[in-house]
């Protein structure tokens, strides 16, 4: 069917909703939805922290009866498959008797996709999909990631010198980066699940890997060490070998912070889907290397892997996030 004028606009509005559940909804996906109705939006909603209520959910409760001839944006399709946790999605819709439901993505777990939108078909609900898909597919790698690779997305963070070093030679780092940088740091660790860092890090640093943010302190992720030294905190995760992160349960989004072996250690078993670099504007010289050895044999091969999509400066420091290409 042809889209409407808005629809761009309001599934933009759902997936702004959608990044306040990210690192927060377990297994579940960070859904977004928003209920539209004459230009007026009568509900909001967002997957809630453990994956439940979902955001169909909550926009359908704000709503109410008003949902009745409206217009119901939803990131990802509704979900299909029965639940003991809550009511199925697809189901709740129907009841709510829309006119239209608008969808960015459908759902990756098969027990849902396509079983979600055919049923609202069924019920005579006129049903899109593709309205902004790929920052669909973007604002819910974790969970897309986690159904269709089995294992968690991971960002590969790194603060690092205009020469390419995390620290002095005697292993010194606070601070490489600035306040505003390091902010920006502390926020990416709210949106994540888990935080990794590697056994070395852990033992020398003993860093909290908390987040100290005003407002978001209660949203520090899970701690994981990458290695085998059984020194560690009693909460703290443990993995023995990148691959393992697979076995990290209701871990959508991962955020590996270091060392560099670590990092290399990642990228070498090919694993990083995004890089966050923070590059403060100093020179170190005979500094700690971000990267180790990642076993590259042909400079032709370091090539075509990452695409950068985003660049902004964070006081004096600049930020560059890239995305493994495809």
């Amino acid at each position: 069917m042809l889209n409407s004028p808005g629809d761009a606009q309001y599934m933009a509005a759902a997936l702004a909703l959608s990044e306040r559940g990210r690192g927060r909804t377990g297994a579940n996906p960070n859904v977004g939805c928003v209920i539209v109705k004459n230009g007026n939006i009568l509900g909001r909603g967002w997957t809630q922290p453990g994956g439940r209520p979902h955001a169909e959910e909550m926009a359908l409760a704000e709503a109410g009866a008003s949902a009745k001839g409206a217009d119901i944006y939803v990131t990802m399709e509704p979900c299909a498959h029965e639940s003991s946790r809550g009511p199925t999605c697809s189901i709740a819709i129907i009841d709510a008797k829309p006119k239209r439901v608008i969808v960015a993505t459908l759902d990756a777990d098969e027990r849902t996709r396509r079983r979600g939108i055919d049923r609202l078909g069924d019920a005579g609900i006129t049903v899109s999909v593709g309205i902004r898909e790929w920052e669909a597919r973007r604002a819910m790698a974790g969970f897309l990631c986690r159904v269709e690779n089995g294992r968690p997305f991971v960002t590969l963070k790194l603060a690092l010198s205009l020469d390419g070093c995390i620290a002095m030679a005697d292993g010194s780092s606070q601070w490489i980066t600035g306040d505003r940088a390091r902010a920006h740091a502390h926020l990416e660790r709210a949106r994540s699940d888990a935080i990794l860092v590697g056994a070395g890090t852990a033992r020398t640093d003993r860093p909290g890997l908390d987040v100290r943010l005003d407002g978001l302190t209660d949203r520090s992720p899970q701690p994981v060490v990458l290695g085998t030294d059984k020194d560690r905190p009693e909460h703290w995760l443990q993995i023995e070998e990148p691959a393992a992160i697979a076995g990290l349960s209701d871990i959508n989004w991962l955020l590996v912070e270091g060392g560099a072996k670590t990092a290399s250690s990642f990228l070498q078993a090919g694993l990083v889907d995004r890089l966050l670099l923070y590059r403060a504007p100093i020179i170190i010289g005979g500094g700690l290397p971000a990267i180790a050895d990642i076993g590259l044999e042909k400079l032709g091969e370091a090539h075509d892997q990452w695409r950068r999509t985003e660049q902004r400066e964070l006081g004096q420091d600049m930020l560059e996030i890239y995305d493994r290409a495809a």
